[in-house]
């Protein structure tokens, strides 16, 4: 066994992803001085699809080789966006740390600095995201949506080359880079609630390892996690993954947490929207319990419209 003054960190090669561990890493040396913490990149089955092939339905796609290594010893810690990993943890690792959270909204970006209600009919708006297609189709189906893969810096140049009149990404990412001079505008709630975890980073380690989890509990951010918890639970509840067209977004005021959620018809001609309040200490059981409701209340055309079990 390796001794735990030296930490691997296991993370993709993207530049977001190197960067963000990164800031981890600078993070949990502060917090926590003496170990040595060594950076080891691993491709994942998401990096390696075409950039212009669709992501749906391909849950895990960005974390399970990262997991995989910290199941075989390979790593000792792994850093994801937490909006990347499944509701269902690996059995044998747990989520030891949750960073706090940046700028959750979605970022518009434009040619031109023209703002979404600003852009001309038949505009061309570019994404990946089944969510955020959904959102936009809602809200401005005059609109046309096209998909848009890559690292963070090629769809910007993709939009600078003129490919697109515009994008919408997660403006955590553009700020983790330094590209937030870049935003045209963020997203307000009541247009795109954003991806459930979204903003927010999770440390996996191997379960049981005390030690290690001693060493970055101090990085853990309490607000944070209780929000992602019922988050989580939310999407958990509703028997899907991290690419069906649903938002939600928790926050923590003192023993208080709120949480929204939206649910959009993949073609933008209906949406569901809830807001619900509880305590704190309740925040999965509030999470699941939403998604009770509206399978109990809208089941039928969640089935249909989503694809997912009522």
């Amino acid at each position: 066994m390796r001794p735990k003054d030296i930490i691997v960190v296991g993370t993709r090669n993207s530049q977001l992803a190197l960067t963000q561990t990164s800031q981890t890493i600078t993070a949990l040396k502060s917090l926590c001085p003496g170990p040595e913490f060594v950076v080891k990149t691993i491709s994942t089955a998401g990096d390696r699809v075409p950039n212009n092939e669709a992501l749906a339905d391909h849950q895990g796609i960005f974390v399970k080789e990262l997991q995989d290594a910290l199941l075989q010893g390979s790593i000792d810690i792994a850093v994801h966006s937490l909006k990347d990993m499944p509701c269902e943890i690996m059995a044998g690792l747990e989520l030891g740390a949750v960073s706090a959270r940046v700028t959750p909204q979605d970022a518009f970006l434009a040619r031109d600095n023209v703002r979404f209600a600003g852009l001309k009919p038949n505009a061309r708006i570019g994404t990946s995201s089944i969510r955020r297609r959904a959102q936009v189709l809602l809200a401005r189906p005059d609109l046309q949506v096209v998909g848009l893969r890559g690292n963070v810096d090629t769809r910007v140049r993709k939009l600078q080359a003129g490919e697109v009149d515009a994008i919408i990404i997660a403006a955590a990412g553009l700020t983790r880079i330094g590209l937030d001079n870049l935003i045209t505008e963020l997203m307000p709630f009541d247009i795109m609630l954003p991806a459930p975890c979204q903003g927010a980073l999770g440390i996996e380690i191997r379960q049981g390892d005390q030690q290690l989890k001693e060493i970055i509990a101090k990085f853990d951010h309490q607000p944070t996690r209780l929000a992602i918890m019922a988050e989580r639970a939310f999407l958990s509840g509703l028997g899907g993954g991290c690419s069906l067209p649903v938002g939600a977004y928790a926050e923590v005021s003192g023993r208080v947490l709120t949480l929204r959620v939206q649910v959009v018809s993949p073609n933008g001609d209906k949406s569901l929207r809830r807001t619900v309040s509880g305590d704190v200490n309740n925040a999965d059981d509030l999470g699941q319990e939403l998604a009770r409701e509206l399978l109990t209340s809208e089941g039928e055309w969640l089935q249909q419209a989503l694809g997912i079990k009522a």
